[in-house]
């Protein structure tokens, strides 16, 4: 059995309190930078194909790249029962009660920075791909 390595980044902007972080020995789900969504049972699903993988800090959080925005990470906590590695659009990528969604630019220098969140990229997470019609 492998081991799957978190996937570690240099976020450009720091904030005192992060996602992981503990206030008065509460656990912090979300931070500056986040859109927090209440699932009610939906599943979270890949926005496109890409890559899944978990990320080194924060509550439950992975990240999913795509070569069809090659630039951005999209950053999801609150996540469980993960799916990491390769996945379609349209696979279920985890759960959650509270998801946490933030967008992620990588910078000139390698480092990333959080950018206004795409309503396209959530949507496509939350919804149920149409069907793939059998040509």
């Amino acid at each position: 059995m492998s081991s799957i390595t978190p996937r570690q980044i240099v976020l450009k902007q720091a904030w005192e309190i992060e996602s992981g972080d503990r206030v008065a020995g509460q656990l912090v789900t979300g931070s500056l930078g986040d859109i927090s969504l209440r699932l009610q049972g939906a599943r979270l699903r890949a926005p496109f194909t890409g890559q899944v993988e978990l990320a080194a800090k924060g509550f439950n959080c992975i990240y999913f790249s795509t070569p069809e925005v090659p630039a951005y990470l999209f950053r999801y906590c609150g996540v469980s029962q993960p799916r990491v590695g390769p996945v379609e659009a349209g696979t279920v990528m985890g759960r959650g009660r509270y998801i946490h969604f933030a967008t992620l630019r990588r910078q000139p220098d390698g480092s990333w920075a959080m950018v206004e969140p795409s309503d396209r990229v959530l949507e496509r997470s939350l919804n149920r791909p149409p069907p793939r019609l059998p040509f």
